[in-house]
C-alpha cells in the first residue's frame, strides 16, 4: 500500500524516486486460511438473523462486499433476469459514509438464485427506484451496520447458529466456494465477485481447486484408456 502511494508521489514529481520499491529481505506475507460454510450452515446463520436474513443469503450467494451490498438501490435489481447491478461501494469512514465506485472500478452484472426472488421483492415494496434496498430506505445513515462487536446482530447470529467467529465479508469467501462447487468455471466467479483478473481468482481461491488436480488425471487416464483401445 505505501509503495502503491509513493508510485503516485513519484509520477508526480514530488520525490524523485520510491524507496518502497525494490526493497529486499521483507516479511513473507501469510494468507489468511478462508472460512467456508455449508449450504445448511448458511441456512442456520441467515434464520439466526432474523430480519437480515436476505442480506446474509445475498452476501453468500452473490459474493458482494459489505459495500455492495449496502449500496444497493432499487433500480438495482433486474428481476426478470435475476440480477443485481452493482453501481457503488458504500464505506463508512468513522461517523462518515463516503460513496464511491466499486472496489475495482469496474461496474457489473451480478446474478441471484431464483429462492430470493420474494425476499427481495419484498425489500424493494413502499420504496422508491432511488430508495437504498437495505435499511429503511432513505439514506445510508439508516442501513444496517457491519461489526465485530460481540454483541452486533452478526456476532449474536453466529452464536446463536453455534459456528465459528468469523465476518460478514468471509461470506463472500462461501459465496465464491459454493460457485465453483457447483461447476461454475473461474472466469464466471471472477465476473461474479468483480475481481481484477482470473489470475487473482486463481491465486485467491487456488485451495478450491485441488480438487480438480485429482480431476485432470482421472480425465487423462479415461482418454488414453479410450484411445488405445480403438
Amino acid at each position: 500500500m505505501l509503495a502503491s502511494v509513493l508510485d503516485i508521489a513519484v509520477k508526480d514529481r514530488r520525490i524523485p524516486h520510491n524507496p518502497a520499491r525494490g526493497v529486499d529481505n521483507l516479511p513473507r506475507k501469510h494468507r489468511k486460511a478462508h472460512r467456508y460454510l455449508s449450504h445448511e450452515e448458511i441456512e442456520r446463520l441467515a434464520t439466526a438473523s432474523g430480519e437480515y436474513s436476505t442480506l446474509v443469503y445475498l452476501a453468500s450467494y452473490t459474493g458482494l462486499r459489505w459495500g455492495e451490498l449496502t449500496a444497493l438501490r432499487v433500480r438495482d435489481v433486474d428481476a426478470l433476469r435475476r440480477r443485481l447491478a452493482v453501481n457503488q461501494n458504500a464505506v463508512r469512514v468513522g461517523a462518515d459514509i463516503h460513496v464511491g465506485s466499486p472496489k475495482t472500478h469496474e461496474l457489473r452484472s451480478v446474478p441471484y438464485p431464483e429462492f430470493l426472488e420474494l425476499p427481495i421483492a419484498k425489500m424493494c415494496e413502499g420504496k422508491t427506484r432511488d430508495g437504498l434496498l437495505f435499511g429503511d430506505g432513505a439514506d445510508y445513515l439508516g442501513r444496517p451496520r457491519s461489526s465485530g462487536a460481540s454483541r452486533s446482530w452478526f456476532m449474536t447470529a453466529l452464536d446463536t447458529a453455534g459456528l465459528e467467529r468469523m465476518t460478514v465479508h468471509d461470506l463472500r469467501h462461501t459465496a465464491a466456494s459454493l460457485a465453483i462447487s457447483s461447476g461454475a468455471n473461474v472466469k464466471a466467479v471472477q465476473r461474479m465477485l468483480g475481481h481484477a483478473s482470473a489470475a487473482m481468482t486463481l491465486d485467491v481461491y487456488a485451495d478450491l481447486f485441488d480438487d480438480d488436480l485429482d480431476t485432470v488425471s482421472v480425465s487423462l487416464n479415461e482418454a488414453r484408456n479410450a484411445a488405445i483401445a480403438h
